[in-house]
């Protein structure tokens, strides 16, 4: 039995909306199955979700203030007055910054663009740069990604003489700040139809307004900022991305082919997965560590040479971000193994001097993905007695909420339910820590802390082939809020498996059902390959992909965790040395069991943990799930009723034998008959002084010599007179097999037989024998 390490939801999508959405739009049952399970259940649904091109986006003059900020604008070309865009250091605020510039440029405007820098300034309008804009002759302000919290640095704005457009889409809180225009999806005063938009998203709306038309030659600026920000994949961000991802696979901009050259990616094979895992981590890892400026200097240049440079700049970065977090991420583990071992809160709070602040929000996410707890990771700064980090949650801990219930110690802290960034007294750390902890014990049960995982639909081996997984492309692009499909594979047999990579810590497995086969890779769960048995069936989730090796594409299963309720039989028979196989032993809830008293002082000092014989199984049965099965019992009846004490989730065949009889076979009655009637006509015989002579005169070995000879004592054939063997007066006929050493040697031979050097499918069809008769008793 394995048991899955998360919670899995599996939907069943209704079968007459499946039906419905096929039929109207000619698509295989397993997407239109996965659009059901997903909520998207008629055809109308689905052929919104499905458009393809660029009608689905709304009118920008829905936005409230979009008229005022585009007639200031204009205003401002006209007049030839300085405009200055004011961004943000991630992604989004880069290409947000971006877009701005480039329809400014493009309409004529004196622009030039500011991003504050992320340890001098902090995130959103700061009064000091405003200051040094105004000085610099700057008559307007316009904020992409940003400038909804900047209150005060607005109204300072407002007393030196400069206006400001604010575009943003960020929370908006009790007040705002006195914009002449806030651009904004989900403003309150407002009734855009879609309201999570990124800010590139919202950036794209007003050069929207500003061109008078679709600027469809910044689509590929939306689709990297929109997925590298996290927000919802669908409705307008849906339509937004698909159709910058497409943009993107030829793009004329050379920061595009600088960015897939540097990543070791095709530029026709742009995806939604390149952004988030390749583009994303490379932009924002600038305005982790230093000023963003260069990233948006790569998207805005015409310069093939200049851009490769930069985009190489931000490569190295990258690496230098990745080397500093794994550090981090090391020392942040450390810890949380030092300071809780295995009983890990409900709240994990670490925090060390010296960490870059820039990239503690990277190492909370990693440490909420290994330990799934809500994690904050606080940068300590001693000199002015300060903490700053970021905090990363799951479902059912509503981050902020739980953060604003400590107000008293965080001055300063912002987020929503899933992350957060603060500020705060360093003395402050650990009664932070206390109270969220003690907040999480109401918030969180036990049932919370297990990781769960959506499923979207089963399916069989028969449905999956490379047609049916190329064609879910067509429900792409994947991520937040429609994420990639994740299948159920039910009751599949493990025809082969092995681990593979440098550590052994990764599976490969082939998989079968009713004569189809899929190959299946399972990434950082190598110790599975000495849990999973030959045969077994198992449940899996995963994705669906294909591996192309060749040129040859085949089916593949990443899998994402494993189930099984079946018990299993692990055959460690033949294994002479112990350390071989107990080593594969689960640490706990096992239990050793000896039938012979003597095997137990052999393996004592050879395993870790008692050695219980087989009669006193009883006290400790219960408690345990795991039998390792030392040696081989009297009788099939003795080891069936350790079975039946005990119901094992696993069983461990080693059946010792410390003296086989499977190969000395008996002898057959010609050889009886050759012996008594050797005795018989010599009259006696020392077997002690010449037995062994004898023996290999005839080929026989000495063990099967004396076997024999115990048989004629038992049977009353001989007499041992002064070590001498003679015939006994008057011998009664009687069957060797009435001789207890024939009979125990009989029952030896068919049980070794049986247990000890049957196949494994023999033996697993014995035990299953046993296990299916003892469950039908506890039934009845």
């Amino acid at each position: 039995m394995i048991e899955s390490k998360k919670r899995w939801q599996l939907t069943t999508p209704n079968e007459q909306a499946v039906k419905e959405i096929q039929q109207a739009l000619s698509l295989p049952s397993v997407l239109a199955k996965i659009l059901v399970t997903r909520g998207i259940d008629t055809a109308a649904k689905a052929q919104e979700f499905l458009v393809d091109d660029l009608s689905g986006i709304h009118n920008p003059f829905l936005m409230k203030d979009m008229d005022v900020a585009v007639a200031r604008i204009q205003q401002a070309i006209e007049a030839q007055e300085k405009i200055l865009v004011y961004g943000d250091y991630d992604a989004d605020g880069v290409t947000s910054t971006t877009v701005m510039m480039t329809v400014l440029q493009d309409l004529g405007a004196n622009v030039s663009f500011k991003i504050p820098n992320r340890f001098d300034h902090g995130y959103g309008p700061n009064a000091e740069l405003f200051k040094e804009a105004h000085e610099e002759g700057v008559q307007l302000i316009v904020t992409v990604d940003n400038g909804v919290s900047g209150i005060e640095p607005v109204h300072l704005a407002n007393e030196l003489g400069m206006d400001v457009i604010i575009s943003d889409h960020h929370d908006i809180g009790d007040e705002m700040p006195a914009a002449i225009a806030i651009i904004h999806p989900r403003h309150p005063e407002g009734n855009y139809p879609f309201g999570e938009l990124a800010g590139v998203g919202v950036a794209f709306k007003m050069a929207q307004a500003l061109y008078g038309d679709i600027p469809d030659h910044l689509t590929e600026l939306v689709a990297i900022g929109t997925i590298a920000d996290l927000v919802p994949l669908h409705g307008e961000n849906r339509v937004l991305v698909k159709e910058g991802l497409r943009a993107l696979q030829d793009s004329p901009m050379p920061a595009i082919a600088a960015l897939a050259d540097v990543a070791g990616v095709k530029q026709s094979d742009i995806t939604e997965e390149t952004i988030g895992f390749m583009f994303g981590p490379r932009i924002n890892a600038i305005g982790r560590l230093q000023s963003a400026d260069p990233a948006v200097r790569m998207f805005l240049t015409d310069d093939t040479s200049e851009a490769r440079s930069l985009a190489d700049g931000l490569d190295v970065l990258n690496k230098e971000r990745q080397a500093i977090v794994k550090a981090i991420s090391e020392q942040a583990i450390e810890q949380v193994e030092a300071r809780y071992s295995e009983q890990l809160p409900r709240v994990i709070i670490v925090a060390q001097e010296g960490w870059n602040p820039g990239v503690v929000g990277i190492v909370a996410s990693k440490l909420t993905e290994k330990y799934y707890r809500p994690s904050i990771v606080l940068s300590l700064d001693m000199a002015n007695g300060k903490a700053k980090g970021s905090a990363r949650s799951i479902e059912g801990f509503h981050l902020y909420e739980e953060l604003a219930k400590n107000r008293d110690i965080l001055p300063h802290f912002g987020g929503h339910p899933m992350a957060a960034g603060m500020t705060l007294s360093a003395n402050d750390v650990d009664d932070l820590r206390e109270r969220l902890n003690k907040q999480a014990e109401t918030a969180l049960t036990e049932e919370d802390l297990v990781p769960v995982v959506a499923i979207d639909i089963p399916v069989t081996l028969n449905e999956v082939d490379i047609d049916t997984i190329e064609g879910m492309r067509k429900l792409a692009p994947f991520g937040m809020g429609f994420s990639k499909p994740k299948f159920y594979l039910h009751g599949v047999n493990v025809a082969s498996i092995r681990k593979i990579g440098a550590n052994q810590t990764h599976l490969k497995m082939e998989l079968a059902q009713n004569g189809m086969t899929l190959d299946a890779v399972g990434f950082g769960i190598g110790e599975l390959g000495d849990e999973l048995t030959p045969d077994v069936k198992i449940d899996i989730i995963g994705d669906l992909q294909i591996n192309e090796w060749n040129g040859r594409k085949k089916p593949q299963m990443l899998v994402e965790d494993i189930r099984t309720d079946e018990w299993q039989l692990f055959d460690i028979r033949g294994i002479r040395q112990v350390s071989r196989w107990s080593k594969l032993i689960p640490k706990d809830k096992h239990v050793f069991v000896a039938f012979q008293p003597e095997t137990e002082s052999a393996f004592r000092t050879l395993l870790e943990g008692p050695i219980v014989l087989a009669g006193s199984l009883a006290d400790v049965a219960k408690t345990k799930e795991h039998l390792i099965l030392l040696d081989l019992p009297d009788s099939e009846e003795q080891l069936a009723s350790v079975l039946k004490q005990m119901r094992p989730k696993r069983v461990y065949a080693h059946f010792y034998a410390a003296d086989s009889q499977y190969f000395e076979r008996i002898p057959d009655r010609d050889q009886f008959k050759w012996l008594f009637a050797f005795v018989k006509k010599r009259g006696s015989f020392d077997f002690g002084k010449n037995g062994d002579e004898l023996a290999k005169h005839k080929g026989w070995s000495r063990e099967t010599l004396f076997f024999m000879l115990q048989v004629f004592f038992e049977l009353g054939f001989v007499t041992l007179n002064n070590g001498i063997t003679e015939i006994a007066q008057a011998p009664g006929k009687r069957d060797l097999s009435e001789a207890p050493a024939y009979k125990k040697r009989e029952q030896q031979i068919a049980l070794e037989h049986k247990l000890l050097y049957a196949s494994y499918r023999d033996l697993k069809e014995w035990f299953d024998a046993q296990v299916s008769a003892k469950e039908e008793e506890i039934w009845i």
